[in-house]
Order: C-alpha cells, then sequence, then structure tokens
C-alpha cells in the first residue's frame, strides 16, 4: 500500500507540473491570446464530449447522470452571479482589472483537475501499470489545455507571474483528488461518476458562457483565426483519443 501511495502522489505532482508548460509555449508579450482563449473553448467541448461524456457512458449513464450534468450548469452560474456581484460592489479591489472569466476558468479547472486526482488514485488502487497507464494519458490530456488556460488568464488581465501561480494551484487539486481517492478507496468509483458529469456540465457553461462571448468582442477579420483556433481545440481532444 505504501508503494501506491508513493507511487501515485508522484504521479500526481509530475500531472500538476504541467500547468507550466503554458510558460514555454507562450511567449512573454503574446499579441495572439484571443486565440488561445479560442483554442480553449474548443478543448472544454471536446473534452466535455469527446472525453468526459463518453466516460460517463461506460460509467453507467442513468436518469441522474443529466442531473449532475445539470448541476455543474447551475453551479458555475451562480458562481458567476457571485463573481459578478462582487467585482461590481467592489470597485477598489486591486484586481478589479481581472475579467470574471478567470476566475470562472480557475474553477472549472480546478474541479477537472481534482477528477484526474481521483481517477488516477483509484487507477493505482487497482494495479500500479494500469495507474502508470492513466497518468500518461492524463498528462497527454492535460498538454493542450494548460496551453490554452494559460491564454485564457493572460487575456483576462493576469500578468505573467501571477498566471503561472494561479495555474499551478489550480492543478494542485489533482493533488488532492489522490488523497481523496486514498482516503474513501472503496467509495471513490461512485464519487467520480458523479464529478464526471459535473464536469461536463461547468466546461459546457464555462465555454458557452464565458468564452465564446469574449470571443465575439473582438473584430471580425479575426474570426476566420478564432475558427481555426476553435476547431483545432476540439481537434486537439479528439487526436488524444489516438494517443489514449
Amino acid at each position: 500500500m505504501l508503494d501506491v501511495f508513493v507511487y501515485g502522489l508522484a504521479s500526481v505532482l509530475v500531472v500538476s507540473l504541467i500547468s507550466l508548460v503554458g510558460i514555454l509555449a507562450i511567449p512573454a508579450k503574446s499579441k495572439h491570446l484571443i486565440y488561445l482563449v479560442s483554442f480553449s473553448a474548443g478543448a472544454l467541448f471536446g473534452d466535455s464530449f469527446i472525453h468526459l461524456l463518453p466516460e460517463t457512458m461506460e460509467m453507467g449513464f442513468d436518469g441522474t447522470t443529466p442531473i449532475y450534468i445539470l448541476a455543474g450548469i447551475v453551479t458555475m452560474f451562480v458562481v458567476e452571479k457571485i463573481i459578478n456581484w462582487h467585482h461590481s460592489h467592489d470597485m477598489h479591489n486591486k484586481s478589479q482589472h481581472v475579467k470574471p472569466f478567470v476566475f470562472m476558468n480557475l474553477i472549472g479547472d480546478g474541479v477537472h483537475n481534482f477528477i484526474d486526482g481521483l481517477v488516477i488514485g483509484s487507477s493505482y488502487l487497482a494495479s500500479v501499470p494500469l495507474g502508470v497507464a492513466t497518468t500518461l494519458a492524463v498528462v497527454f490530456h492535460e498538454i493542450p489545455q494548460e496551453i490554452g488556460d494559460f491564454g485564457v488568464l493572460l487575456r483576462g488581465g493576469v500578468n505573467r507571474g501571477k498566471a503561472i501561480m494561479l495555474n499551478f494551484f489550480s492543478a494542485l487539486a489533482a493533488v488532492a483528488g489522490f488523497l481523496v481517492s486514498m482516503a474513501i478507496s472503496s467509495y471513490v468509483g461512485n464519487f467520480v461518476s458523479m464529478m464526471v458529469p459535473f464536469t461536463i456540465g461547468s466546461f459546457v457553461y464555462i465555454a458557452g458562457s464565458d468564452l465564446i462571448p469574449e470571443l465575439h468582442k473582438e473584430k471580425s477579420d479575426k474570426s476566420a483565426m478564432q475558427l481555426l483556433s476553435f476547431v483545432a481545440g476540439m481537434a486537439a481532444m479528439y487526436a488524444l483519443l489516438l494517443i489514449e
């Protein structure tokens, strides 16, 4: 059991470090952050319908599954209302220039990373080889998404240093998920079956309600590249099926 814990903890730490990939992938003064926002929106939709929805169906799609998806949408709606209320009533806040979709993206990504930690932990509990295979799948899955998330933070008004820190702290939710899976190993399967559709709802809301409206604020001459970036985000998620 100790070996399982050590291997699993090392795995989720590696997954968390993937959040730093944006440092290398995005230039310090990139003028094309809007395309990364577009890529991120496509990646969120792609992740929801190409990876998470089939995973939900494999675990058993029943009458409660749509409820969990809707719960994710409603929760993100409430969270966004709270964030917008805070911004409108706290005009002296130093982070006032930071756009609300930044916080929404961090919350959604944190929930997803938490689930990754749960899945990695439950895989190691089944067997070490399965845990290693699952970790590799999660790493490949996280790279394109973390690049998009980093771009979203920069686009939302967060400076580069703070974006690195926030993205990393969000990624550390994977460690929390792993520790929870170790603590409630006999119930983790049921918990994951609830959290995965919840994440689908969260991602669909964030991509459709926060990121796409941000794209529509740009000039029409960028629409073609936005569309290409949007589709590229989906294509990256689909391409991961070949790797996994």
